[in-house]
This record gives structure tokens, sequence and C-alpha cells, in this order.
């Protein structure tokens, strides 16, 4: 990995490729079909892509009790319990209706209500990844909607992975599809015969399955645009060199342009790490994948002191920031942006993608400096109300009008006027 000395204009927000013309094409392409032809073209696009010809798109309850059956139970009971944790933090974030008494009985008041249907798209292809089934579900369940609908793409075989299905068995989720790609972004969308539409659509993909997102917002709601994945390590003379250069591969290894990042104020430390992700690269299974995104996006910074190191994490706003030093919760206290936060050596990256209960759905390429990662709040709406009674409609209303004359509604003012007292002078 490189070493630079830390200047005060470092920024990790790159210009990471949003899909060319064609792919965007393609995906134009796919959504209108989807939408005309429903089934058919769902059909046609798993035969075109995933070499699949399928009946029917719903996973079967025989074959969700089948990849239960064949899974492995300890692995099972580490999902439950995973499970189990990840419901526990989020139940800490719902929210309750609220109402504010005024004068004269009026009130105002804000209604929360869960939206009716989400989908969840959970990518396949060579991985399974149960962890998005617990991290996209769970809190749409804590939040209160009754209708979620996982879609992901069969394998050769016409099966979903037993992970996905015992992932969804557990959480209660029976309601899912063998359809992957932009075609299956679009029919939880538009829906088709076999598929009905929901509000909001949540999990990474591909591109393809990124710009249909991006398409189909406005249609229906969607969580984000997540990019390659990131990860930060703030780290003084405190930290094992051997730790960090694992948590920096830990990130490495999901793709190619995938962003690990060391700030220092220790140059030992730079040194030993750049040794360390050398050594473990060698014995990575992902060794290639993990290789290009060190060469390519991987960086050591060390700066001047501690100050300027945060300084810098600010700026970067990274998707996963581990902090690695002697006063790592008192550091912890002054960063500002990071999509998720970890503190001391014991608290890796990895113990929150899968165990510790908070959400791994996180914000990447800086956006973490306006944006939140997955939780409650994502799936719900909230309403406002109002009541006014008569005495004090009769209190405000000369101001309600004067306000909208001054905007040049006189509509606005005639209706607030058309109530009360002009009725008892008739």
């Amino acid at each position: 990995m490189n070493i630079t000395k830390l200047t005060n204009a470092v920024s990790l927000k790159r210009q990471l490729e949003g899909g060319n013309e064609e792919q965007l094409k393609t995906v134009r392409q796919v959504l209108q079909d989807v939408r005309e032809n429903g089934n058919a073209a769902l059909r046609k696009y798993s035969e075109m892509w995933d070499g699949i010809s399928l009946d029917s798109f719903r996973v079967t309850p025989e074959e969700i009790e089948a990849a239960v059956q064949n899974f492995d139970p300890q692995l099972k009971v580490d999902l439950e319990e995973a499970a189990a944790n990840i419901r526990y933090y989020h139940e800490a974030q719902k929210r309750d209706d609220y109402k504010l008494p005024l004068d004269n009985g009026s009130w105002l008041a804000q209604r929360i209500i869960p939206l009716d249907a989400v989908g969840l798209y959970v990518p396949g292809g060579l991985a399974a990844y149960p962890s998005s089934v617990l991290m996209n579900v769970i809190p749409a369940q804590v939040a209160g909607v009754e209708r979620i609908v996982i879609t992901s793409p069969a394998g050769r075989d016409g099966k979903l992975p037993d992970a996905v299905l015992v992932a969804a068995s557990i959480l209660g989720v029976d309601e899912i599809y063998k359809v992957g790609g932009a075609q299956a972004i679009a029919a939880l969308a538009y829906g088709t015969e076999s598929i009905a539409p929901v509000d909001k659509i949540t999990g990474p993909g591909n591109i393809f399955v990124a710009l249909a997102k991006r398409e189909v917002f406005g249609e229906v709601a969607i969580d984000m645009i997540a990019g390659p994945s990131e990860i930060a390590v703030l780290a003084d003379e405190t930290a094992y060199a051997d730790e960090v250069a694992a948590d920096l591969l830990s990130q490495a290894e999901h793709d190619a342009l995938a962003c690990a990042v060391l700030i220092t104020t220790s140059e030992r430390l730079a040194q030993d790490v750049a040794l360390e992700v050398e050594k473990q690269l060698s014995e990575l299974p992902k060794e290639g994948i993990a290789r290009k995104s060190i060469e390519n996006f991987g960086q050591i910074y060390v700066a001047e002191n501690m100050e300027q190191a945060i300084d810098a994490v600010n700026s970067l706003a990274p998707e996963h920031l581990e902090i690695v030093t002697t006063n790592a919760e008192e550091d912890a206290l002054k960063v500002r942006h990071a999509g998720a936060i970890f503190i001391g050596r014991y608290s890796s990256e990895p113990v929150g993608d899968y165990f510790a209960g908070t959400n791994h759905v996180l914000p990447t390429n800086s956006t973490a400096r306006f944006a939140s990662g997955l939780n409650v709040d994502d799936f719900i709406k909230k309403t406002n109300v109002v009541y006014y009674t008569e005495k004090t409609w009769e209190e405000n209303a000369p101001k309600i009008a004067r306000l909208a004359r001054m905007e040049g509604l006189e509509g606005h003012a005639r209706a607030v006027e058309s109530r009360g007292w002009t009725k008892g002078d008739k």
C-alpha cells in the first residue's frame, strides 16, 4: 500500500463509474418491457441472462422447508442469534405518534404510519447473502410493514441458496421470487401478473440493479444507490499491524473497486501495516479481487497529530470507520461523518456486518456527510394532523388570510375566511 503524508485536503470521494449509456439503455428497455409484458418479460430475461426457464417465479413452501432441513443446524442458530441482536437494536429506533395541545381544545399531531409493502433485493450469483435478508427485513418488520417481498436471481439449478431461504424462514417471510437484475426491480416497482408492486425497494445489487433503482425512483421509494464498500481505520501507535491489515482486507475482498484506507499518527504502524497487507494478501482466498482493490484504492496516510487525522476522517466520510487509538471512545465523539463507527480493537467491522445488531446497509462514497444507514425510519411515513376549534380559528383566521394575501393567494385567504363568523353574519 502507498504511504503518504497527510495533507489538509484529503478526500475519499471517487468519481466511480455510474453506468454507461449502453447499460442505461439496456436498463430502460428492460423496465419498459416488464411494465408492458409482465411475466413474459421476466421469463425472457431469466432465460437470456440466468440461463433458466421457470414456470413459476415464487418459491414454494416445500422449497423453503427443504432448505431449512438441509441447512447446518449451528449456522441456523447463529443466524437466529444475529437476527435477535438486529431486532434488539432496531426496536430502540421506533417512533411514537405525538399530539400537541393548543388553546381552546385545538391540537396538532403527527402520526407514524408504516409503509404497506416493501421489496428487498438480495444479490445472487456465486455468493449467498443471508445477512442482507436480516438487515433489510428486520427494520421493516419493526416499523410494522405488513407485506415484505424478497427477490433474488436463481442459480442454474433454478433454486435460491439455502442460506437465503433459511434467513427468510427465521423472519417469517415467505413471499420470495426467483427474479434478479433490472427485471426484478421493474417487477417490484410496476408489478406483473405474479408479483404485486411495492412502495419501496431496498437492497444492494450490481450496476444494472443500481441503475434500475435510480430509474424507478419516484414511482416507488428506494433506500440508496450504494457504491463499492469502504473502510477507514483511524489508529495510533497502540494498534496492532496484523489486526489493522486484516480489517483493511476484510473490505478489499468485497470488490475490486472497494476502498481501504488507514489514517495513523504512527509512521512505524504505517510501515508495518503495509508489510502485513502484502503478507496477508498472498494467503487470502480472494487475493485477486483484494489485490486490485488495494492497488487501485488502498492508501495509508500519516498524520502529524490526532486532530489532523480526525479532520481527515470527517473529510473522507467513510462507510465504515474503525478507531483503534489510546482514547478511542473520546476520539469517536469527534467524528461527525461516518456510516458506522467501530470502537476499539475488538470491534472489527465484520462484527457489525453480521452480528452486533447495527445495520450494515450504509452510505458510501462520502455520502455519510448527509445520509444515514438503513433504519426503521426508512420504512415509515409521517402524516401531519391539524384540528382547530371554532375559537382557535376565530383568533387566527385574520392572520392566516393576511399571510395568504401577502403571497398573492387570494383563494387561500377566502378559504380560511369562508367559515365561522362569515356564516353567522348572514
